[in-house]
């Protein structure tokens, strides 16, 4: 089945799973009720690594278990490297990847999780990218290998640099100049080579060097790879490659599975370093882009004027369209065959496009970057573009590094982000597999959080994971509103590729710049990116598109462009107007009526269309020819949103990106319909006070604690009963009761410890020797009288824990985030009034309201704190992996575990009951 006749095909199912999508639920009412009690597809799930893999079938049963019961939905497995050696006293054994007594773990597995109602993707293979010991040299990943050689004046012959027997001479070139700095443009071939050397012809002057082209392999190994699975990375050019891949790893697994197939197969991020070329990539060159690109090697070394970008994206043209075809395409065509479906990250190297998405059941990406060019965001608006209901996105990530110092903030501070771009499928990174051997905390991956029972906060993991099912499933309901569509100048791109690095994704941020998006989004709008592809296939489905300083752009969007600009629709050109065809071809050919259309679009006089030399007017240009989504007064870009639309409610997600609270009164482009505040973490619903309604929306005041969100629905749905009461009385406002001090006098007993110690005045456990390196955590429990008047119908009791304190930041460069906050519980809590659980806190605001399980008089409080693994770690000695490192080579090295230190925990002060 050709690439497109599969994506033609995915469309159609995509379009039954959208007509689902936007019929259930089928009613406001029905979804308030799934809101309360959201579907179990929508949970987190969690990439499950499994170290070696040293897997007993006991502690797969215990760790899925507990996943369950902490609110996680499925896993993903991914065998990676060991952590420990093989112990024939104890019995402890790596199990090689494919062995028998693996493949029978992943049997126990699948049989297990679908028992307990989780879902099990697979990664198909160890670590990442795909290969293995099946993977010859003639299949690995390939590139164009150049070898620059200095000619001197008095030689005749230069011997041919050195080749294994996967690799092919090209083509030489002489060109004047050095090694590293020589005329590409005066380039010209020699063909006479004998007795394994280049003849050099009689007559030349000054240096010289022979550029030699080979077609060579990359020789990069599959990364942090299990026991067994050791091997070349494969050739995503090479669909032989790929069958064998299959047929070594693929069906064994899937065998494994009997009966019942793995929800999904996964394939990570393409990290297939500096591979550019395939075997028979100048044969598919010359047939797709009509001419020999072998005259025109060197326009990939170096530069030979003019023609070197249309060159160099025709080179990246047939690399994108060979990956699709022979990677993409069958693996998903292998996925359907065998009953499961495709989640890949699709962007990377081989340079595939976002339309490669296409080609795939479930885009994924990663990264939080809401306000500039994301995977997250390009796996999310191929979704939409191209009617996928739910995109995943590789959560937290590198988050607040070392491993075990991220926070129940830290993970939602991430979240939103992803959700902000348009994700609604979360796939934590992650829980690693760890027996009992390996002691407290346990075992971790190298560049990860770990969100698993070794934290002493999995207290409150069932609370962060229904807040995030709850957001998930509400982002998957009806149709994504985005007013905006940002092309991605990928032809631009394609002509900026060099050799080792040709990446569409990553050329991104710098084309688009740093203005674009945050012009968009503070002006009002959300967006998608969108590619020439899509454009071609599906138009374009947005109120406005913007062309970032786009220079290249092929003929048939060009005239999709001016079609739409005359059926009303605005587009705005930055910086400059397109005026070139890509290709090496195309350029004479399409170039002149390029150049025409963008006269006629940008030249002045049309209304809709616009070209702004100023990039930082861009915001003003879309609201002065469209009404902003939602306006903000006073401004506050540290706010995102995304909007869904149901054909009889409006959905919005807002989030508060910052660690300070924000004040703004926000209004939404909604006429007719009643807006109602829908709160993620209890599925509550209460209605919300409209200051003003006007023909550009309904305007509602917002106030956001730090990190805080909000779930806004508009509908015709008779309103809620206010939950929170009008706190008013007959007079007026009520006279208050005065706050309780509750910071002293408090009993503290030790989880594990079996240690009970007064605690006069509250303050961190790292302040004692005897709990400096403890994590775990402490029960706090203290009796308090209540005075009557915080029991009136007009009053709420609330159990104040006290302001985070923002923290700036670090300053140190590298992947991953933190919130930068500290909470004054650390790091989380659960709260019992008079024996009944009232909440859990780990979040701004730091309270709890306690009305309901109040009494007058005698009152008892009791509140589980558990604080950071980090801590213990702090207090052991760094892991020793030499002897690991020694078995099986340096897979890993371990990331920020130098000098650890304790973190406060427990409560800090001061907590007080108040009445609001």
């Amino acid at each position: 089945m050709s690439p497109w006749r599969i994506v033609v095909f995915s469309l159609l199912v995509s379009l039954c799973f959208l007509c689902l999508a936007a019929d259930n639920p089928a009613s406001p009412a029905t979804l308030r009720r799934s809101f309360e009690s959201p579907p179990d597809d929508a949970r987190i799930m969690m990439r499950w690594w499994w170290f070696g893999s040293a897997v007993t079938h006991t502690e797969l049963e215990r760790e899925l278990r507990l996943m369950k019961e902490g609110g996680i939905g499925g896993v993903e497995i991914q065998p990676v490297y060991p952590l420990a050696l093989d112990d024939p006293q104890t019995g402890f054994r790596n199990l090689p990847f494919l062995s028998a007594e693996f493949l029978n773990a992943v049997r126990f597995t699948s049989g297990k999780a679908r028992e307990l109602g989780l879902r099990v993707d697979l990664t198909l293979g160890s670590g990442w990218p795909y290969g293995g010991p099946n993977i010859p040299a003639g299949q690995a990943a390939g590139r164009l290998r150049i070898e620059r050689v200095a000619a001197p004046a008095n030689a005749g012959t230069v011997p041919l640099p050195q080749m294994s027997e996967a690799e092919k001479l090209l083509a030489v070139f002489l060109a004047p100049g050095a090694p590293r700095d020589f005329d590409a443009r005066a380039a010209r071939e020699i063909s006479e080579i004998r007795d394994g050397a280049v003849a050099l012809p009689g007559k030349r002057s000054g240096e010289n060097v022979l550029l030699f082209f080979i077609a060579g392999r990359t020789r990069q190994m599959v990364k942090r790879a299990a026991v067994g699975s050791e091997g070349l990375v494969l050739d995503h050019y090479d669909r032989a490659a790929l069958d064998n891949h299959l047929k070594w790893a693929g069906e064994p697994l899937l065998r494994a599975f009997g009966s019942n197939p793995p929800y999904a197969i996964f394939c990570d991020s393409l990290e297939v370093f500096s591979s550019d070329w395939t075997g028979d990539l100048l044969e598919q060159f010359r047939k797709r882009r009509g001419y020999d690109l072998k005259p025109y090697l060197p326009a990939l070394a170096g530069d030979i004027g003019e023609k070197t970008g249309a060159i160099r994206h025709d080179w990246g043209q047939t690399l994108t369209e060979v990956a699709n075809e022979r990677f993409l395409a069958p693996l998903a065509e292998w996925a359907r065959q065998h009953r499961t479906l495709l989640r890949a990250q699709t962007y990377g190297v081989p340079p595939v496009s976002l339309s490669s998405n296409a080609l795939v059941d479930l885009p994924e990406g990663e990264q939080p970057h809401w306000r500039r060019f994301s995977p997250s965001r390009w796996a999310a608006s191929a979704s939409h573009l191209y009617g996928r209901p739910v995109t995943s996105s590789e959560t937290w990530t590198w988050l607040h590094s070392p491993a075990f110092r991220a926070t129940p903030l830290d993970m939602k501070a991430e979240a939103d982000l992803h959700f902000l771009q348009g994700i609604n499928q979360l796939i934590g990174h992650g829980w690693p597999y760890s027996p009992e051997s390996a002691g407290e905390p346990g075992w971790r991956f190298y560049a990860a959080a770990v969100f698993n029972h070794h934290n002493p906060w999995w207290l409150v993991m069932p609370d962060i994971t229904r807040y995030l099912q709850r957001v998930s499933f509400l982002l998957r309901q009806g149709r994504p509103a985005n007013d905006i569509a940002l092309y991605l100048p990928t032809a631009d791109a394609r002509a900026q590729f060099t050799t080792r690095r040709p990446s569409i994704n990553d050329a991104m941020d710098t084309l688009l710049g740093p203005q674009v998006i945050p012009q968009i989004l503070d002006a009002g709008f959300n967006f998608d990116f969108i590619d020439d592809e899509a454009i071609g296939r599906l138009g374009i489905p947005y109120a406005a598109i913007v062309l970032p300083n786009v220079e290249r752009i092929p003929l048939p969007a060009c005239r999709k462009l001016e079609q739409y600009a005359a059926k009303g629709g605005v587009v705005i050109a930055t910086r400059r107007a397109p005026a070139l065809a890509p290709g090496l071809m195309e350029a004479e050919r399409d170039t002149p009526e390029i150049k025409q259309i963008s006269e006629r679009m940008f030249g002045g006089g049309q209304a809709r269309t616009r070209l702004l030399a100023d990039e930082s007017q861009l915001g003003a240009a879309l609201a002065g020819l469209t009404t902003a989504d939602l306006a903000m007064s006073p401004a506050a870009p540290e706010i995102g949103f995304i909007h869904r639309r149901l054909d009889s409610a409006e959905i919005y997600f807002l989030a508060n990106t910052s660690n300070q609270g924000r004040q703004t009164l926000a209004t939404f482009r909604v006429q007719g319909l009643e807006p109602e505040w829908w709160d993620p973490f209890t599925g509550t619903t209460s209605p919300a006070k409209v200051r003003t309604r006007s023909t550009a929306g309904v305007s509602v005041p917002l106030d956001l604690e730090p990190y805080g969100s909000r779930v806004l629905v508009f509908s015709k749905l008779q309103q809620s009963r206010d939950q929170s009461r009008d706190r008013k009385g007959a007079d007026g406002e009520p006279k208050l009761p005065p706050p309780l001090d509750l910071t002293s006098g408090w009993k503290v007993s030790f989880e594990k410890l079996d240690r009970t110690v007064p605690m006069d005045r509250l303050r961190s456990w790292t302040d004692d020797a005897e709990t400096k390196y403890f994590s775990g955590s402490a029960t706090y429990e203290k009796s308090f009288e209540v005075p009557a008047a915080f029991l009136q119908p007009i009053v709420a009791a609330i159990l104040d824990f006290g302001e985070g304190t923002p923290v700036q930041p670090s300053g140190k460069r590298g992947p991953g985030m933190r919130a930068l906050l500290e909470s004054p519980v650390r790091e989380a809590a659960v709260v019992y009034v008079n024996g009944r659980r009232a909440a859990s806190v780990w979040r701004p605001p730091y309270e709890v309201e306690v009305t309901r399980f109040l009494r007058a008089g005698q009152n008892t409080l009791r509140i589980v704190v558990g604080n950071l693994a980090i801590n213990a770690l702090a207090g052991q000695p760094p892991a020793d992996y030499r002897a690991l490192n020694q078995r099986y080579g340096e897979r890993f090295q371990a990331q920020d575990m130098d000098n650890l230190q304790p973190l406060p925990s427990g409560l800090l002060g001061p907590v007080r009951l108040r009445a609001r």
